[in-house]
């Protein structure tokens, strides 16, 4: 059991909502904690902002970029090198450097959506909608729809990212009765693995295009814009219409700007190829740009999706309990220096998303003694562990549904269960 903390009740005594329990098997405890204790916890100079210092990560990751393409572009050539292999090879480390770096200036950009970059609005909506644009992000829009995904992280109704399927919903995905479920058990390694391999490929443009993995409760959208659309292909929910329901009509003008972003983008790409040649261009730019959305989705995969983390319908849900179903991992030297601290720290980020990651891991610690066992981290392995997470989590985590012990508001508690015949097995619903 990898969450080496957790909100397990060890009491033994019965909970008002009943026997909850997660994917692992763990009795489960709602969090009772206030967000004011955990803001209370925190020391004041974990808020302070610093934009030179913000500024100068910017410039460091900038220069890494460059000096790799500079290297690269220089001697990874048939003059230095005449093995067209041992170029392939070069080349394709190149991309995965340069997509490191390009992660951590996403990174950065994130950190200008959220206020954390420093004190002023101008300035971080200027370094992030430059940064997110020139990786082909619309930085207003995704600002937008994110800041929506802290309000209601783990809301089986308003998430904005990786909500997960119901028991109803998946069992209508592969025609079969939600009560099935409980009795037809498989073990599908090469679908989770050629699952795993598309959703890292191009998971995150067909989120923006279409806000799959979002919730689809568009209906509630108050201005009346969600009326008669749906998450897909062409159902007027995507990132960049400024009528989709992602966005109220004040932010038309900031959709329209980060279109704007990704138009500037696609015409200086297009100069590039017009004048370099195309091939270049797909692996100076697009070979670390595929890297750059494998991480992103990898990393907010991990950070929302695991056998210990439940989700909430209406009647449970609260701030503090969908900030803490959140966790924590660890990416080595990668993680902490390259990408700065996103995968180890998210805990407290969802908490107060304005305290800039230089200053988060102080955050998490302090807020720790106040979360107790409703901390959750999985950092064994570092690396090998994170990557180890994602075949995990894949295998582990195939829809929500209550547990069968919840009694009143507890079914409002969904965890995660599968037809693998891993852990917590679903509930029989033949009885």
């Amino acid at each position: 059991m990898p969450a080496g903390n957790t909100s397990l009740s060890s009491s033994g005594a019965k909970q008002p909502y009943g026997t909850l329990v997660d994917a692992y098997g763990r009795e489960f405890k709602l969090p009772e904690y206030t967000i004011k204790q955990i803001r209370d916890a925190i020391p004041a100079k974990c808020f302070e902002r610093s934009a030179l210092r913000g500024l100068g990560y910017v410039a460091r990751d900038l220069l890494l970029l460059a000096a790799t393409f500079y290297v690269f572009n220089s001697y990874a050539t048939p003059a230095f090198v005449p093995s067209y292999l041992a170029r392939f090879v070069l080349w394709s480390l190149y991309g995965f450097l340069n997509g490191l770096f390009g992660t951590g200036l996403w990174v950065l950009a994130h950190e200008c959506g959220h206020q954390a970059f420093s004190t002023s609005k101008v300035l971080n909506d200027t370094v992030g909608w430059t940064l997110h644009s020139a990786l082909l992000v619309p930085y207003f829009s995704w600002k937008i729809s994110h800041g929506k995904h802290h309000k209601g992280t783990s809301h089986m109704e308003r998430d904005m990212v990786f909500v997960p399927r119901t028991r109803e919903r998946f069992a209508a995905r592969f025609g079969l009765l939600v009560e099935d479920l409980s009795e037809v058990m498989e073990d599908a390694p090469i679908r989770s693995a050629l699952y795993l391999l598309g959703r890292q490929l191009v998971a995150w443009p067909i989120y923006l295009m279409t806000n799959d993995t979002g919730h689809d409760f568009h209906e509630r959208q108050p201005e009346g814009k969600g009326i008669g659309k749906k998450n897909g292909v062409f159902k007027g929910v995507n990132h960049f219409n400024p009528q989709s329901p992602l966005f109220e009509e004040k932010d038309a003008k900031l959709i329209l700007l980060s279109d704007l972003g990704l138009a500037i983008m696609g015409y200086l790409l297009y100069c590039v190829g017009q004048t370099y040649g195309w091939k270049n261009l797909l692996v100076w730019y697009f070979l670390p740009y595929l890297w750059v959305n494998n991480w992103l989705v990898a990393i907010t995969y991990l950070q929302h999706t695991d056998p210990s983390i439940p989700h909430y319908n209406s009647s449970t849900w609260t701030f503090t309990r969908g900030a803490a179903a959140t966790i924590d991992r660890d990416f080595g030297f990668i993680g902490r220096h390259l990408f700065h601290g996103i995968i180890e720290t998210h805990v407290a980020h969802h908490f107060v998303s304005t305290i800039p990651f230089y200053n988060a891991y102080e955050a998490t610690e302090a807020i720790r003694p106040v979360m107790g066992g409703h901390y959750l981290a999985d950092t064994k392995g570092g690396v090998v562990g994170f990557l180890r997470s994602m075949w995990r989590n894949v295998r582990w985590c195939q829809w929500v549904e209550s547990s069968e012990g919840a009694e009143g508001d507890g079914k409002d508690v969904l965890f995660y269960r599968n037809r693998n015949g891993l852990g917590t097995r679903p509930m029989d619903l033949r009885r």
